[in-house]
């Protein structure tokens, strides 16, 4: 099943893009398929939270053979029929009494989201279609899927699992968003370190007609030759045009003799 690599994650829902055309969207949810059985099946569970905040769970398994299966549930369905149609495409049928009553179809979407399409009937036997769109994560979160999906009920075990979850997600969420901003300071120093190098190797290949002191500020120009000078001299200083091309920056020499744009 290598073209099933592609879904093997856990998806958390975008609530504010699904569409539905029957039930309501859930506040929150998660969406996750595994490999199970030694890569022959697929394991899809899926956890939400309603707006009234009741906590919801299913778990059912499906075979991407194309063949029919009997389903776990015969509640809901006898059979599932389940396909991998492509890298980008999983297809399930859930079947009862010979006749396809839900369609499900999860589709990765050019930006790496996934599309989960449900259509089915209504009990007043309309047709209805309710789309969802998820994000890859990388860790579980304690919510899912559609009230238009595969039945489900809520239960005392999935409340448990949502209250510990959720505090293990805002746990390690905390957690990760330190990680993050430790990240993106390092990131910004390094920046500033590789700006501070490439504006220091300029100036030491400048004409320096002088020795500059640490932490004074100086002036750098182009001259009209390519080369560039290191002046005492500011850009209004000059009563004229000035010897050069064009001012690059007032920079500062630091004590490590690497230098810095001073901006005005």
């Amino acid at each position: 099943m290598v073209q099933a690599y592609n879904f093997l994650a856990s998806w958390q829902l975008f609530p504010e893009k699904c569409n539905f055309e029957k039930g309501i969207a859930p506040k929150s949810g998660n969406y996750r398929i595994e490999s199970v059985e030694n890569g022959h099946a697929l394991s899809v569970s899926m956890n939400w939270v309603s707006i009234e905040n009741e906590a919801f769970y299913t778990q059912y398994t499906v075979k991407p053979d194309g063949a029919l299966h009997p389903f776990e549930n015969q509640d809901m369905a006898d059979t599932i029929q389940s396909e991998i149609l492509n890298a980008s495409t999983l297809l399930m049928r859930f079947i009862k009494e010979e006749k396809a009553i839900l369609e499900v179809r999860h589709e990765i979407m050019p930006n790496g989201y996934l599309k989960v399409s449900h259509q089915g009937v209504k009990e007043d036997g309309s047709n209805f279609l309710n789309t969802e769109i998820y994000h890859k994560q990388l860790s579980v979160l304690p919510y899912a899927s559609s009230v238009g999906s595969v039945a489900i009920r809520p239960t005392k075990e999935g409340m448990i699992k949502h209250k510990a979850l959720t505090a293990m997600e805002e746990q390690t969420n905390m957690q990760l968003d330190q990680i993050r901003q430790q990240i993106e300071l390092l990131a910004k120093q390094a920046q500033e370190i590789r700006k501070r190098k490439e504006l220091s190797l300029m100036i030491y290949e400048a004409t320096l007609r002088f020795k500059p002191q640490i932490g004074h500020t100086y002036h750098l120009y182009e001259k009209h030759d390519g080369t560039h000078m290191l002046s005492l001299v500011a850009p209004n200083e000059w009563g004229g045009a000035g010897p050069f091309k064009q001012f690059i920056a007032t920079v500062q020499l630091l004590a490590d003799h690497t230098w810095k744009e001073i901006l005005n």
